[in-house]
């Protein structure tokens, strides 16, 4: 299989979609943070997810559908209950980061728990950043719940489809984006928002980053620019300016 890379920079130039359906070419994004279930595929906390492992930001179908495939057939795995998917333990707010690998004009973000809206954020029919992040009140929704998060497109019948699997009310608060799933390989990085000198660990897949946190990559330093999980192909020399800062 061709490895597929996504790009979070649209200063880098045209992406090409392989997605089945009618679908602008340089629109995809996908739920980093608490990780979608395309995400875990991506990081490798869920095994054998087939292509989606490699294009996590490429679940584009029709808008209208309440599916975690999009309704389409290519990424049914995702709508697969009997994987398991992992639960994030959140607190009862809990904040959505979506990485946007190409921006495209946005009608708005709409997530919905079992059918019913839980909140809409308008987009403007606007371009929006390379990274979105929307804080959601779930506090009427405890304890385990399958968040879909759908990103509508503002010129096409298109969206973007994602569900993202939570333990509400679970101890732990999610107002700031930084922490991985559990049973992602876990690589200890620096931890002080101001680290910009001293050591700092190499970077890595599966690893939840914060804010400030100093990681090696290639004999050279970055620094986050915003909270997020990362994935393999999303190294920092590709991330850079979007989430990495070279020091």
């Amino acid at each position: 299989m061709r490895r597929k890379i996504a790009y979070p920079l649209v200063a880098l130039g045209v992406l090409g979609s392989s997605l089945a359906v009618a679908s602008p070419a340089s629109a995809h994004g996908y739920v980093s943070t608490p990780p979608s279930r395309q995400a875990l595929c991506a990081s490798g906390a869920v095994t054998d997810c087939g292509p989606i492992q490699f294009e996590p930001q490429t679940v584009e179908g029709l808008k209208g559908s309440r599916s975690c495939d999009g309704g389409v057939a290519q990424w049914s795995v995702l709508s697969d209950e009997s994987r398991n998917w992992p639960a994030k333990s959140v607190g009862s707010s809990v904040t959505f980061t979506w990485v946007l690998t190409a921006r495209h004009r946005t009608a708005d973000w709409v997530y919905y728990i079992d059918g019913t809206k839980v909140a809409t954020f308008d987009g403007g029919n606007a371009q929006p950043d390379a990274v979105v992040s929307h804080t959601v009140d779930l506090s009427k929704f405890p304890g385990r719940q399958k968040v879909l998060a759908v990103w509508n497109i503002g010129d096409t019948a298109n969206a973007f489809y994602n569900c993202v699997d939570l333990n509400v009310g679970g101890g732990e608060s999610s107002s700031t984006p930084t922490t991985a799933p559990t049973t992602a390989p876990i690589v200890a990085a620096t931890s002080s928002p101001a680290a910009t000198s001293g050591s700092s660990s190499s970077w890595a897949a599966g690893v939840s980053y914060k804010t400030g946190e100093v990681v090696t990559y290639r004999g050279k330093r970055y620094q986050c620019r915003q909270s997020h999980t990362s994935i393999n192909s999303w190294e920092p020399t590709i991330y850079t300016l979007a989430l990495w800062l070279p020091l």
